[in-house]
């Protein structure tokens, strides 16, 4: 099936869209252990950066939905651009005020912003072209968001980091009105680079809103039906499951990078950024290696390996020592690459005038990133040992396992799909 002109342009544009929101989503591993430094956070108080972000997943998905039923895909797209960039610009008062509550909300308008985005976006990649090749076209554009979790970590590390940060015990022998002074030099750090990023996303939207893209219509049963009328097809709900697990694992092992690193390898702040840089860099190959071998392997096929792969990589991260820990850590991010777009090509596979539903659903299911990051924090400050809270990952590849036989029994393949 050929791609119309106007289709390849909207994927075009619709993939750029990828870097953005994983660039900011991969500033989390740089902002954490920079807020947790200045706040003097434990690690379950620095989780809270993931829960403010995934939280908006779980509330905005469904509005996200019928803003799309209502008005289309293109107009999803702009109105999260612009919360995208609202959020953004947030981040320059939470700074001012230097406040961590402040820092938060700030994320939760992002979060909001990325949600509507993302709930558009990645079901309109695949009702773009050739049915057959919606998984492949999905992995492939998220590989640019793989792009941006290379990238990311190089930057956030160079402009928002300190190079050698304050311990907790030289923050507590500070003076009030000295401490008040270093933190509030260590928030202003973020406001330009969000500054930058807020208005660059504007400047996306003002392309979006003058380009002609094309609208996918949907047939008249989607209009009488509910959202939750999505969950009689057994892929939704398995989908809905599997993503949840699969973003608690993404977020524990990706944000938690560069605490890990220097907790249990040792390494610098500063320099454990750019293991999560590798890690980002991991992602993204991952992507696109995925997306080369779907060519030959079924998706389902290709994910039951890689599962298997995470799963016995995440005895290494929790059982291991030194810096092949942190090597198998990257490991993991290359490996757990294609397990979002593929339960979501997976989920909304073959459902006709349920896709936008089914869509929100699934994207409504990333609240996992919110839930189960606070679990490894709380497991890690209860037991004083990090490497024990990666056991929240590994359960949740087992998950996405389960995922991959049920739906590889029921033969629902991609390579045999059919859309509206």
């Amino acid at each position: 099936m050929s791609i119309s002109k106007s289709n390849k342009l909207a994927i075009v544009l619709v993939t750029s869209l990828f870097f953005f929101w994983g660039f900011v989503h991969n500033l989390d591993p740089i902002l954490i252990p920079h807020l947790r430094n200045a706040f003097s956070l434990t690690h379950l108080q620095a989780s809270l950066v993931d829960s403010a972000v995934f939280i908006a997943y779980f509330l905005l998905a469904i509005p996200a939905g019928i803003i799309m039923k209502k008005y289309g895909y293109k107009s999803g797209i702009l109105i999260g651009l612009i919360l995208f960039a609202v959020g953004c610009f947030l981040f320059i008062p939470a700074a001012n005020q230097i406040s961590y509550v402040f820092f938060l909300g700030a994320l939760f308008i992002v979060a909001c912003g990325l949600t509507i985005l993302e709930t558009a976006a990645n079901p309109y990649v695949t009702v773009l072209g050739d049915p057959s090749k919606a998984t492949q076209r999905l992995n492939f554009a998220q590989s640019f968001n793989g792009l941006a979790a290379f990238i990311a970590p190089i930057l956030g590390g160079k402009f928002i980091l300190a190079e050698q940060p304050k311990s907790d015990k030289e923050i507590a022998a500070m003076t009030e009105q000295v401490k008040i002074a270093y933190i509030q030099a260590e928030t202003a750090t973020v406001k330009g680079p969000y500054l930058i990023l807020g208005l660059i996303i504007l400047i996306v939207a003002a392309i979006l809103f003058f380009t002609k893209l094309p609208d996918i219509k949907d047939d008249e049963g989607e209009q009488k039906s509910g959202f939750f009328h999505a969950f009689r097809h057994l892929n939704v709900r398995w989908a809905v499951i599997g993503q949840f697990f699969y973003v608690g694992a993404q977020v524990c092992v990706l944000s938690f990078m560069v605490l890990y690193a220097t907790d249990v390898a040792g390494m610098s702040p500063l320099n454990a950024s750019k293991y999560a840089s590798f890690a980002g860099l991991a992602f993204m190959l991952g992507r696109f290696v995925g997306t080369f071998f779907m060519k030959y392997i079924k998706p389902l096929t290709l994910l039951m390996i890689y599962s298997v792969i995470c799963i016995l990589l995440s005895f290494i991260v929790i059982y291991g020592s030194g810096e092949v820990t942190v090597y198998a850590l990257i490991a993991v991010a290359f490996f757990m690459s294609i397990m979002f777009p593929t339960i979501f090509a997976v989920g909304v596979e073959g459902i006709g005038a349920d896709t936008k539903s089914a869509s929100s659903l699934i994207i409504m299911s990333i609240v996992g990133g919110a839930a189960l990051p606070p679990i490894l924090g709380l497991i890690s400050d209860k037991t004083g040992d990090l490497q024990l809270g990666y056991w929240v990952p590994l359960i949740c590849f087992v998950v996405v396992l389960l995922f991959a036989l049920a739906n590889r029994k029921s033969n629902n393949q991609i390579v045999n799909s059919t859309h509206e």
